[in-house]
């Protein structure tokens, strides 16, 4: 397989892929000496020779071996494959990410507090260790078992920095949509950008909905107005929304001093609404083989104590279909179809998760949403990606519309274009040289009720963008293509 290390890495032996990102893939393998499975994270090969990157990925070794903790990853070993790319040798989490576990059930007000007090104690275990972490989202909380127990991890600190670095010199990086404004503008930085984001976690928790949909970082770091948390369907107390909205304050002077003192008040809500108890009822000691625990329940809790609004569960999808078009045309049916409230403007902005990718669209297609990447046709890695439509199979329904973005290996732009049958015959390439590099473009007309267009575009030396548009005039498919952005790929 492309980037697999070998089966048997020293003492580890190699059993499955578990998980890909843009920087490094992570691979499930069995330590024989301790008998205990673990995680093996190896550098993607196309940043193999990229020494900032490499060394990036190094950094994150060794600032998770500063930290002991229940509540993040633990790094065991490092090394270097054959080829010279490294490696780290991590927890394994057998339970899966927050992202993965949201959308199962709805959670109560008790069960939301236990995840954001145990990430929370991740985080502060970092900020005491001067490691600022800096991309706090669902995909980097992971749930492990342990002794019939389900805890929450911290994991991931590719973006993560030394306190007394980041105060100094900032990366402008992070999720869009829980990174903290002044992180988003590059500033210095300290313990609560991190506790900005935590925040955010919450409130995506407590309401079903991130507090913003950030197309960008320059977005964030200006975003308005927060959204009430409360609402007639998915009522929140006021004092936790409270502690909540301090903990998105713009102004970082305004929120709590770190994340220990956001948590503390949160517990102190939670208590004011459930008559003081917040202790948590573990999942049972005997875990059947293959199935994921539930989140854990209250104890004593109140039976009039709000149930927190189920967020909607958007998997990872799987590219399974040889050809683009049958790729696209099933864009709603691989992914649990995110819905997305429709913005007040004309037009919105939605992007991927990564941030990688962004679009603006007429907002009546800003209906359903899938944002966390894909793996492209022969291919084997994860690639960022966005589909977002009038509906989760916008791209195969005859009324449909919306707009495909997925980023590819290729070194040149293709030869061939998909083909739509059901349009009328495709008017003639147009090719082009942009900003964004060279662009082939090809215009279906007569497809039922209205146009699609395909479009390639040399992103950078060896990956593609890939653009897909439904629409039913020409006119707004040539508006939304101008709307179409990406970051980070020169």
């Amino acid at each position: 397989m492309s980037g697999c290390p070998d089966r048997i890495l020293g003492r580890y032996a190699v059993q499955r892929r578990i998980g890909a990102g843009a920087f490094a893939t992570v691979w499930m393998a069995f330590d024989d000496q301790l008998d205990s499975p673990v995680a093996v994270k190896v550098l993607a090969e196309n940043w193999s020779g990229d020494d900032h990157v490499r060394r990036r990925f190094l950094d994150e070794g060794r600032m998770l071996r500063r930290v002991e903790s229940p509540h993040v990853v633990t790094v065991y070993d490092a090394g270097e494959l054959d080829d010279g790319r490294p490696y780290l040798v991590m927890t394994y989490a057998d339970q899966g990410t927050l992202a993965d576990r949201i959308g199962t059930e709805p959670m109560s007000m008790a069960q939301v507090f236990d995840v954001v007090r145990q990430v929370g104690l991740g985080l502060q275990t970092l900020h005491d260790r001067s490691v600022l972490h800096r991309d706090v989202k669902p995909a980097n909380v992971l749930f492990r078992t342990v002794d019939g127990q389900v805890h929450a991890m911290v994991a991931d600190l590719g973006l993560g920095k030394s306190l007394d670095v980041s105060s100094r010199l900032t990366l402008i990086a992070g999720t869009p949509t829980y990174v903290a404004p002044e992180q988003a503008r590059g500033e210095s930085l300290d313990a609560r950008a991190d506790q900005y984001s935590l925040a955010a976690i919450t409130y995506l928790l407590l309401t079903g909905r991130p507090p913003y949909r950030h197309a960008s970082l320059a977005a964030a770091s200006d975003p308005g107005p927060l959204p009430p948390l409360s609402s007639e369907h998915h009522p929140v107390p006021a004092a936790v929304a409270a502690v909540v909205t301090r903990g998105l304050a713009v102004d970082r002077d305004q929120r709590y001093p770190d994340v220990k003192a956001y948590v503390t008040a949160l517990a102190d809500a939670l208590g004011e609404t459930t008559g003081g108890t917040t202790t948590m009822r573990r999942p049972p000691d005997v875990i059947q083989e293959d199935v994921r625990p539930s989140l854990p329940t209250a104890v004593d809790e109140a039976p009039t104590e709000p149930t927190a609004a189920r967020p909607r569960r958007s998997r990872r999808r799987r590219w399974l279909l040889a050809g683009l078009v049958a790729l696209v045309a099933g864009a709603g049916a691989g992914y649990g179809a995110a819905r997305l409230a429709p913005e007040d403007s004309t037009w919105a902005d939605v992007s991927d998760e990564t941030g990688s990718l962004s679009v603006s669209i007429p907002s009546e297609w800003n209906r359903a949403a899938a944002v966390d990447g894909w793996v492209p046709p022969t291919e084997k890695r994860d690639h960022p990606a966005l589909s977002v439509g009038t509906s989760a199979g916008w791209a195969s329904e005859p009324d449909g519309q919306g707009v495909f973005l997925g980023i590819l290996a290729g070194t040149e732009l293709p030869d061939q274009m998909p083909q739509h049958p059901e349009c009328g015959p495709p008017r003639d390439p147009v090719t082009d040289s942009t900003d964004d590099g060279d662009v082939i473009t090809v215009l279906y007309p007569d497809c039922g009720d209205g146009v699609t267009v395909e479009r390639a575009v040399q992103v950078a030396d060896n990956q593609l963008l890939w653009v897909q548009v439904r629409s039913h005039d020409t006119a707004t498919a040539n508006r939304v293509l101008d709307g179409v952005e990406t970051h980070g790929f020169h």
